[in-house]
């Protein structure tokens, strides 16, 4: 019987081990900073959830504030592959798709994701900003790098469709952040119980309305009696105008 060949394994390179320590405690401070709050995690935590040495945390970082901005490029960029957003496939589809709707979907979905994964993590350094300069400037710095993605994503959707006549690049910019930002959907998703697949959605039909002026009329986005949706908009919409062909 032949011998068995064992698999060796790639020897890392020094600058790939420091590489992969690096992401492994960024994924423990996201992960902790989710859990327990930014104020309720230390660097020791930190270290420990990573199985690194205090020191090496401190050496790598030196403050739980850049832990904390690098924890938001964590959740943006993914942990498998961590890629900018113009990088991913998701963008690259979105550009080359020249029907704004089609184009939409592909942006909703891969935002989506991030806004997943964004969302815990925003909301406990929103809290951390309030008593903390330093949580402060690095929340303030990453809604200012989101509104210039989002910015230069719709100068590429306005070249496949104009945008709805009055609206300036910097609402629709406003628009964009709302309909696919942490707010709206911890609200949908995290409160009223709506799935991501919905959420998805209620921000495209929404995005190609407000932003595009693609309203297409009909019965709306299947969701479960959400406050914000199409369907919910729209018979509102309808009972108004009832109203007044009775009072007519």
């Amino acid at each position: 019987m032949p011998p068995v060949k064992r698999s060796v394994l790639p020897k890392l390179s020094r600058r790939e081990r420091a590489k992969a320590t690096h992401w492994r405690i960024v994924k423990a401070a996201y992960t902790l900073f989710c859990a327990r709050g930014y104020a309720g995690t230390t660097m020791a935590q930190i270290a420990e959830a990573a199985g690194v040495a205090v020191q090496t945390v401190y050496f790598a970082f030196h403050t739980k504030s850049t832990l904390l901005s690098r924890a938001y490029d964590f959740a943006v960029m993914g942990e498998d592959e961590p890629l900018s957003p113009d990088k991913q496939p998701w963008f690259g589809a979105m550009t080359a798709e020249q029907d704004v709707e089609k184009a939409l979907r592909h942006l909703v979905t891969g935002v989506g994701e991030i806004t997943r994964r964004v969302t815990p993590l925003y909301l406990v350094a929103r809290v951390a900003a309030d008593g903390d300069p330093d949580a402060a400037r690095v929340m303030a710095f990453h809604e200012r790098w989101a509104a210039e993605g989002y910015r230069q994503m719709l100068e590429l959707l306005r070249a496949k469709a104009g945008l709805r006549p009055g609206l300036s690049l910097e609402r629709a910019t406003d628009l964009l952040l709302l309909f696919v930002g942490a707010d709206v959907y911890h609200v949908l998703v995290g409160g009223d119980g709506w799935s991501h697949e919905e959420w998805t959605d209620w921000a495209v039909s929404t995005a190609a309305e407000q932003i595009f002026g693609r309203y297409r009329g009909g019965p709306g986005v299947p969701v479960r009696g959400g406050r914000f949706s199409p369907a919910s908009r729209r018979r509102d919409h309808d009972a108004t105008q009832a109203g007044h062909r009775h009072k007519g």
